[in-house]
């Protein structure tokens, strides 16, 4: 299975809720995609990561390059993770840069107070 998932949008953030595989196939059109909605705005973005069943190193890459993208937009990326995800993330030490949230509701409460 590859790289599925819808987009809610709010008043002040973007929601995208994904399931699958985050890996090299999927990477390219996973940042495209998302990247180009950062643009269009709003400028918050949650990332509802918890169905995401595995995340390897171009994964990762792009959850970076989305982070970045993001902030250099005056925006924020708050990821919603499972323990799968958490590992993997931990493992590069990178949760606190990719501000790795336990809900959807956590997320969009830090997006409300940003």
């Amino acid at each position: 299975m590859s790289l599925r998932g819808t987009r809610d949008v709010k008043d002040n953030y973007q929601l995208f809720r994904l399931t699958g595989l985050m890996d090299a196939f999927s990477e390219g059109t996973f940042r495209k995609v998302v990247g180009k909605y950062i643009e269009k705005g709003p400028k918050h973005i949650i990332l509802d990561l918890s169905q995401i069943d595995f995340v390897d190193s171009s994964g990762l890459g792009a959850l970076v390059q989305l982070v970045k993208k993001a902030q250099n937009s005056e925006g924020t990326l708050q990821i919603v993770s499972n323990p799968r995800v958490t590992q993997t993330v931990k493992l590069v030490r990178l949760e606190k840069f990719l501000s790795l949230q336990p809900s959807v509701e956590e997320a969009i409460e830090k997006i409300n107070k940003a």
